[in-house]
């Protein structure tokens, strides 16, 4: 079963943004969908077992902004 978390992310301002966020966060393994809104700062991580916190901060902070889990 499929299991969706949400982050609250800081920094993003457009749809660049948001396609930097989702590049990195679908490199994740077990990822399997990533939803992100630059208008909102909502980050949502769809996986079969729930991602590691860390590796999804990790993989935001990589594309130049900050995550925290909502």
């Amino acid at each position: 079963m499929a299991t969706t978390t949400d982050y609250q992310v800081t920094g993003m301002t457009c749809g660049h943004c948001e396609g930097a966020i989702r590049e990195e966060v679908s490199q994740i393994d077990g990822v399997t969908g990533v939803e992100v809104s630059a208008q909102t700062g909502r980050l949502a991580v769809t996986s079969e077992q729930p991602p590691q916190d860390a590796a999804v901060i990790a993989a935001v902070d990589e594309a130049g902004y900050t995550a925290v889990r909502s």
